[in-house]
């Protein structure tokens, strides 16, 4: 019986090299998850209060950029862009939401426009642009973060 314990022994220290499993490096470990991870979509897109009781993430981003949209064209509407340029019907802003919450407006123009005043645009932009809702920044893994998109705003309806 002795002979039995000590050979259980024997077996049981001699068995652990088959447990002993390679352990990833930090290195390893961390290469990896950041090619797991989609650097190209967030989780949550940037929202304003009437949108979060959307539950679907598509419809959540489209109401958003609908909410967004019409209040810059409310803005915009009373303003002297319809005056100083007629024929500019269109202009496509782009829009930074920062992580704090924050928003920037970029007017974007075709390669060769020359035709409009880029900088008397931006600046009306940036004039009647302010006091918006609460902008809620898009979540990437559970951190607020960066988003940019374009948005075609309508500056007259006929």
């Amino acid at each position: 019986m002795k002979q039995y314990y000590l050979f259980l022994v024997f077996i049981f220290f001699n068995s652990c090299q088959y447990f002993d499993k390679q352990i990833p490096s930090e290195k390893e470990l961390l290469q990896k998850e950041l090619k797991s991870i989609n650097w190209k979509e967030v989780d949550e897109y940037p929202s304003v209060v009437d949108c979060e009781k959307i539950e679907d993430k598509k419809q959540r981003q489209q109401c958003f950029f609908e909410v967004l949209t019409q209040l810059i064209q409310e803005k915009l509407s009373v303003d002297t862009l319809s005056i100083l340029y007629p024929e500019l019907d269109t202009i496509e802003v782009k829009v930074t939401v920062f992580p704090n919450a924050t928003m920037q407006f970029e007017p974007q123009f075709p390669k060769d426009s020359v035709a409009y005043d880029k900088i008397k645009i931006d600046s009306i932009l940036k004039v009647r642009l302010v006091d918006f809702p609460k902008i809620n920044p898009a979540i990437k893994r559970g951190i607020p973060v960066k988003t940019q998109f374009i948005l075609p705003v309508i500056l007259k309806v006929e």
